[in-house]
C-alpha cells in the first residue's frame, strides 16, 4: 500500500499529488513513470514521475482527471493509499549538454516537461521552455518551470495571459528569429505533439516526445502500447516512453488511443452513477 503524502488541485481537472514510494524515490530517474491501482481490482494506469524526494522517500505525480481511474484517484484524500505503485519505469531521458534546448509542454504536459527541463539545465544546457494551456487558469507549474529554465515563454490559446496563440507558434518565432536550437523536448496532446514536429523538421531540429499510448502491463509482453517509430514497432512501456518525434506515426497513435473510447465513456458514466446512487 502506498500512502498520499499530499493532494492539491492544480487548475480545473489537474490534480498533484506526492506519494509514499521509497524505493521508486531512490532509483527514480527524469523521463520515467510509474504504474498505479487505485484499489485491488482497479484498472492499471501509467502516470509520469514529476519530482521525488530520495531522502523523504516520495514521489510526486501530475495527472488530468478524464476517465474512471483518474476520477476516483482525484477522489481521495491526503492519508488514504493505493492499493499499488509500481516503477520506475520506462527509459529515463538522455541527459548531457546539447547546447540550446527547447522544452515544450502543453497542458498537464508542463507536468511530465518539468523534470526533463530541470535535469537538463543542471547538465548546463541553455534551456527555452514554453508552456502552454487553452487559457490562463489551466496553466500549471509556472513558477517551477522559471526556476529550471533561463527563458520561460507562456502562451494561451485565448489570449488571457502571455503570448495569445499555440505553443507551435512561439516555437515558430524562436526559428524565425534565427535561433540556433541544438534540440527540442515537446510534450503534450498528441495534435500538439505531431504540429511541433512538422515545425521543426525542416529544419533537421532533433524533436523528443514523450507517448501517452494506451498501456497495460508495462513489461512489453502484452503489446497494447505499441506504436510505430520509424517504420518499425515499438513498445511505448520499454522501448520509451520517449521517441524522435520526426519518425513516430501519429496518425495511427490517434487512431489506437481511440479504440476504447466508447468503452472508457461509459465505463465512468456507470462509476460516476455508482458514487451518486442512482
Amino acid at each position: 500500500m502506498n500512502r498520499i503524502v499530499e493532494k492539491q488541485d492544480l487548475s480545473e481537472n489537474v490534480v498533484r499529488m506526492v506519494l509514499e514510494a521509497p524505493a521508486i524515490a531512490r532509483k527514480r530517474r527524469a523521463g520515467q513513470f510509474i504504474i498505479l491501482k487505485v484499489h485491488e481490482k482497479g484498472e492499471r494506469i501509467p502516470l509520469t514521475i514529476v519530482d521525488s524526494d530520495a531522502e523523504a522517500g516520495t514521489l510526486t505525480i501530475i495527472f488530468q482527471v478524464v476517465g474512471k481511474t483518474t476520477t476516483a484517484l482525484a477522489a481521495m484524500k491526503a492519508g488514504d493509499a493505493l492499493s499499488d505503485v509500481q516503477g520506475p519505469l520506462g527509459n529515463p531521458t538522455e541527459i548531457e549538454n546539447f547546447g540550446h534546448v527547447v522544452c515544450i509542454g502543453g497542458g498537464v504536459g508542463v507536468g511530465v516537461v518539468y523534470p526533463l527541463a530541470a535535469a537538463l539545465k543542471k547538465a548546463g544546457n541553455r534551456v527555452t521552455s514554453i508552456i502552454g494551456a487553452r487559457t490562463k487558469t489551466l496553466l500549471i507549474l509556472e513558477e517551477e518551470m522559471k526556476k529550471v529554465s533561463d527563458r520561460l515563454i507562456v502562451a494561451t490559446d485565448d489570449g488571457s495571459y502571455g503570448f495569445h496563440g499555440f505553443v507551435s507558434a512561439v516555437l515558430q518565432n524562436l526559428i524565425d528569429e534565427k535561433e540556433k536550437i541544438d534540440r527540442v523536448y515537446a510534450i503534450g496532446p498528441v495534435p500538439m505533439m505531431r504540429v511541433l514536429c512538422n515545425v521543426t523538421k525542416p529544419y533537421g531540429i532533433r524533436t523528443i516526445v514523450s507517448l501517452n499510448s494506451i498501456m497495460v502491463d508495462a513489461t512489453g509482453m502484452c503489446g497494447a502500447c505499441r506504436v510505430s517509430v520509424g517504420g518499425k514497432t515499438k513498445f511505448t512501456c520499454v522501448d520509451g516512453p520517449e521517441f524522435d518525434g520526426h519518425e513516430v506515426d501519429f496518425a495511427l497513435l490517434t487512431n489506437r488511443l481511440r479504440m476504447y473510447a466508447d468503452q472508457e465513456k461509459q465505463s465512468l458514466e456507470t462509476y460516476k452513477c455508482k458514487v451518486n446512487g442512482k
